[in-house]
């Protein structure tokens, strides 16, 4: 059976997934790591006709302890009901767009595989729980998505107040039941460090919180499912087993779930960690600074990366070491201005319309290409709709992109928020 340790615990106290999805964080401010990770076969994902068939092959070897299969497989199948297509831009460069479900962005797959194993335990537990979300731009909003209306569930959100783009904010307020949302006057890190801060003071110890950001693992395994289901397409096109990943990347979770894909048996020959001005991680890769010195968070126009504190690092060295981190994973960072251009480039090269997260994946995956001439197929992951930043892409491509349904519903729907200041006891102040 897999169980879980905290990456602060150097006795290595085990706990089942089910304990550590509920907690999110470890008592001990720590994350939650598997103390094993299968070993799984391609031929296992390499069969499956869809996304929500990688899901339920795959996870249930990692749960099959824990939740039978004829319960998993209609959570995975109603939680991973939309599509993941790999979109094919020159040769040897792909595009995996991960934005067609309900929020537009990649978070929809983690957070609504969370939410309905988390019911299903709360359910078999008569519990319920709290969870406070720390997001800089999508995270919230495919929370507050996946989440709102499930039994024995509230969820807490706190975002930047001026720090997300107008649709974001407005995926973030829409009135949800069982959804409160805060502005905090601060930055994502002040967000991040209000729920951390929230977690492990004693005046909150009784109520029943949780996480549903990328600081919880049951957040982690969904993700990992497209990179597998990404190999899988490309598979079937190249017939190519090697493959590189090209991630933006803010809190590393993203990067995490990749790095658990590749250790669960998809050949991954190099990550490239594609980071905008933020930029701890590039810089610990090349060593220009050692372990955990952060900076304060940098405000960009790929502003759902902007994290000075990524808290993913910690699982990262925990699980790989600086040594095989630096040979393993490629870093760059890319300015505002070289995300407008690669935004420019790739629409008049390809026809082809990227977020300014995305765009942030193709410039640096260009970078990789002409500093290393590593020929290996590159698949870069597409995290969020263009249609959810209209003011950047229309500053980098002098139009708006197409409207989406899902965005406009939007504007019709009552909205519910209040502004806090970025102190716990201000947070305090509202979970008592």
């Amino acid at each position: 059976m897999i169980r879980y340790y905290s990456t602060r615990d150097p006795h290595k106290n085990l706990v089942r997934f089910e304990e550590a999805l509920l907690k999110g964080l470890a008592p001990d401010g720590g994350l939650y790591v598997p103390d094993q990770i299968p070993k799984l076969g391609p031929d296992l994902w390499q069969r499956a006709n869809s996304i929500a068939g990688v899901g339920v092959a795959v996870l249930r070897e990692w749960l099959k302890d824990e939740i039978p299969l004829t319960d998993l497989e209609p959570i995975v199948q109603d939680a991973l009901n939309f599509p993941c297509p790999l979109v094919k831009l020159s040769d040897d460069l792909y595009v995996l767009e991960l934005f067609h479900g309900p929020t537009l962005s990649f978070k929809d797959f983690g957070a609504r595989t969370m939410a309905r194993l988390m019911q299903y335990f709360l359910r078999k537990r008569g519990e319920r729980r709290i969870i406070l979300v720390a997001t800089s731009g999508d995270t919230g909003s495919a929370v507050a998505d996946g989440f709102a209306g499930q039994d024995n569930i509230e969820v807490v959100l706190l975002y930047p107040k001026g720090k997300v783009s107008e649709v974001q904010e407005r995926q973030l307020i829409t009135e949800r039941p069982g959804v409160r949302s805060f502005a905090v006057e601060g930055t994502f890190d002040d967000c991040q460090r209000m729920v951390k801060e929230a977690f492990v003071d004693p005046k909150l110890s009784h109520l029943p919180l949780s996480s549903a950001n990328s600081i919880n693992i049951g957040r982690l395994l969904p993700q990992a499912l497209y990179y597998l289901w990404a190999a899988k397409q490309l598979h079937s096109r190249l017939q190519s087993e090697a493959v590189n990943f090209c991630v933006p990347s803010g809190n590393l979770g993203n990067l995490m779930a990749g790095v658990l894909a590749a250790l669960m048996g998809q050949p991954v020959h190099r990550f490239i960690a594609a980071h905008n001005d933020n930029h701890f991680f590039p810089d610990f890769l090349q060593g220009k600074v050692e372990a955990y010195q952060f900076h304060p968070t940098i405000a960009t126009l790929s502003n759902a990366m902007d994290v000075g504190s990524p808290s993913n690092f910690e699982r990262l060295y925990t699980l790989l070491g600086s040594e095989r981190l630096r040979s393993w994973i490629w870093g760059t960072t890319v300015s505002n201005e070289s995300t407008l251009e690669r935004m420019k480039e790739t629409h008049h090269h390809y026809g082809y319309t990227a977020c300014p997260h995305t765009a942030v994946g193709l410039e640096a995956q260009a970078r990789y290409r002409r500093e290393t001439g590593d020929p290996t197929p590159l698949i870069s992951l597409a995290c969020a709709h263009p249609a959810k930043f209209p003011d950047v892409v229309l500053r980098a491509l002098g139009q708006e992109p197409p409207r989406e349904e899902a965005l406009e519903i939007l504007y019709s729907r009552p909205t519910r928020v209040q502004t806090i200041g970025a102190t716990l006891s201000a947070l305090k102040a509202h979970l008592l």
